[in-house]
């Protein structure tokens, strides 16, 4: 029984959770395309990476990671925009990178560092992405923009999942409260 334990890194109880999380995202990203003007064209809080940062902190990087991709599919097919998987998921798969670089190399660093450092990461990389479709320079003239939405959205994500993990269940978030990543 151990060793079909060791064999099977997803129980149910964790599939159910990824899923939950990653639903949670989708429903934040929806609801915030609904809710939040964007100041910025294209600027959004990025709410749902809340859940994609939770996942790691939780489970790690290979959850977290499926976390962004199922996300980022069913978000794209819900709003009837495939390219955006193109943008996004890119994105969203190397902010989860440096998020998992960041705890490794840094471990005293702070989850708003890391949800700042990695809301700049995703605007840098999406806006890279674009810039290599559009074969255009340009763009770059929005990058300082982008830089600072990225600071001011990812201290609010930041300081939520701060605050939720404080406020979470012990058993819950035990990796995280014992210094160590799943």
């Amino acid at each position: 029984m151990v060793a079909m334990k060791k064999i099977c890194k997803f129980s149910a109880k964790r599939i159910a959770l990824l899923a939950a999380l990653t639903g949670l995202g989708l429903v934040a990203f929806l609801l915030e395309g609904l809710l939040v003007p964007s100041v910025l064209p294209g600027m959004k809080l990025g709410f749902a990476n809340f859940f994609t940062l939770l996942a790691l902190l939780i489970f790690g990087l290979p959850s977290a990671l499926a976390v962004v991709a199922v996300r980022t599919a069913l978000a794209a097919l819900l709003m009837g925009n495939p390219s955006a998987i193109l943008y996004s998921l890119t994105a969203g798969m190397v902010a989860a990178f440096s998020a998992r670089a960041m705890l490794a190399l840094l471990p005293r660093v702070s989850v708003v560092c890391v949800s700042v450092v990695s809301a700049v990461v995703h605007n840098m990389v999406q806006l890279c992405v674009y810039m290599l479709l559009t074969k255009s320079l340009l763009l770059l003239s929005y990058a300082p923009w982008l830089c600072l939405a990225g600071c001011l959205a990812g201290a609010v994500v930041g300081l939520t999942l701060h605050f939720t993990v404080k406020a979470a269940p012990r058993a819950l978030l035990s990796p995280v409260r014992e210094g160590g990543l799943a």
